[in-house]
């Protein structure tokens, strides 16, 4: 028998997810009879104490028998439990500076631990995350952007509605004008979006037809790499050599960028890839963008309006062109920008159901058929209070040196 502890989230701003929602757990617990469960007592979550209880769980404030603890965000440092296996978002695999301390106390701790960025297939493609959730809300945030800059309808919040359904009656009650959305991205991220326009009827069309056709309604159309990234040599390759040679790519967004209205980003950015439009781009006079829904959020990165992320209280900021600085979105000189960098905080209990359904699919059975396909073991970043061979990469990072 494994004892697995669902632990409270304590990172601030609060964090309403959880990994498994009462409903996911009892699905786990009928799938994985080798398999407890201990959920710890939380006064944020998504789902209340009692809905755990009411499905046969116990609630408690001690998590020191489990045998492997499943969170959400960071951990602090005083709150982990040293010899366990850990299961969360640390924010380090990109070596980020403000979590080396955590890496060096999952080390110090002897925590076997696993990131939940880490759990991919044997493709390397990640098989768990909440990205579909942040399109779905960055999509609905981006519309209520819209309305805001033009003053022609406004939205509740997407944080104050129940779940994805309120959202979509939320939205079927506004008027969209005729204007061209465009979605760049068809991962998780692209798909959420992508469920949001189609949820609206927006009409979705070729991207022959975006570029060149008017339309008296609102039309939009989703677009991957290569369609907005073309080879400096003047080759037609395919998507493997775009994210292996990103270099010999330039980008060929403006051409979008002449005839878009309001853009959703919710694309993957690799290292070395071109940026989808610069500071300069977005000063010509045939930028016509007003609202973006940057999604992926990457600061100071391939989108030059996005100079920092937003809140979820305060969601929606200015970018000038011309003086390339924040001012009010209000401003007819501003491009509305809406870069919240936790998107699916604001769907907690939809986000935790689909995450607990993927967790439940692609990594419980490892715990019970010897990890037959090597998802822990590609996943563990730490074993014995050392890096594994896999994440040797950041010893430098936990010693300091970079």
């Amino acid at each position: 028998m494994i004892k697995f502890g669902i632990i409270k989230e304590r990172k601030n701003p609060p964090d309403h997810r959880v990994v498994f929602s009462p409903e996911g757990l009892a699905k786990a617990v009928v799938k994985f009879p080798e398999a407890s469960f201990l959920v710890e007592n939380s006064d944020i979550r998504g789902f209340k104490n009692e809905t755990y209880i009411d499905k046969g769980f116990e609630v408690s404030n001690d998590m020191s028998d489990c045998d492997v603890l499943l969170g959400v965000k960071e951990v602090p440092i005083s709150a982990l439990i040293s010899n366990k296996k850990y299961f969360f978002f640390s924010h380090t695999i990109k070596k980020q500076p403000y979590n080396r301390d955590l890496l060096q106390a999952i080390l110090d701790k002897q925590i076997e631990f696993f990131d939940h960025e880490t759990i991919v297939n044997q493709k390397g493609f990640r098989t768990i995350g909440f990205g579909h959730y942040a399109g779905i809300v960055g999509a609905y945030n981006g519309f209520r952007t819209l309305g805001l800059k033009n003053s022609n309808f406004e939205l509740p919040k997407a944080d104050t509605l129940l779940d994805q359904k309120a959202l979509v009656s939320e939205l079927s009650k506004i008027t969209v004008p005729a204007i061209k959305i465009l979605l760049t991205g068809k991962g998780r991220v692209g798909s959420g979006a992508k469920e949001i326009l189609d949820a609206m009827d927006i009409r979705e069309v070729s991207i022959e037809d975006y570029l060149y056709k008017t339309y008296d309604q609102p039309v939009y159309a989703q677009i991957d790499a290569l369609d907005y990234n073309a080879r400096k040599d003047g080759k037609n390759l395919d998507l493997t050599d775009f994210y292996q040679h990103p270099e010999d790519y330039k980008s060929t967004f403006m051409r979008f960028a002449k005839v878009t209205d309001f853009y959703i980003a919710g694309h993957f950015f690799g290292d070395g890839a071109p940026c989808i439009y610069t500071r300069e781009d977005a000063r010509s006079k045939d930028f016509n963008i007003k609202v973006v829904a940057d999604i992926s959020c990457d600061i100071d990165g391939p989108i030059a309006s996005t100079i920092r992320s937003s809140t979820i209280e305060d969601p929606v900021y200015g970018y000038d062109p011309v003086t390339e600085t924040e001012i009010d979105f209000m401003n007819p000189k501003a491009i509305a920008v809406m870069a919240v960098d936790n998107l699916p905080c604001e769907l907690p209990r939809d986000a935790s159901e689909g995450f607990g359904e993927m967790f439940m699919k692609n990594v419980l059975p490892a715990f019970f058929n010897n990890d037959a396909d090597g998802v822990l073991e590609r996943a563990r970043m730490t074993k014995d209070g050392k890096l594994t061979e896999r994440f040797a990469y950041l010893q430098d990072y936990v010693d300091g040196k970079e």
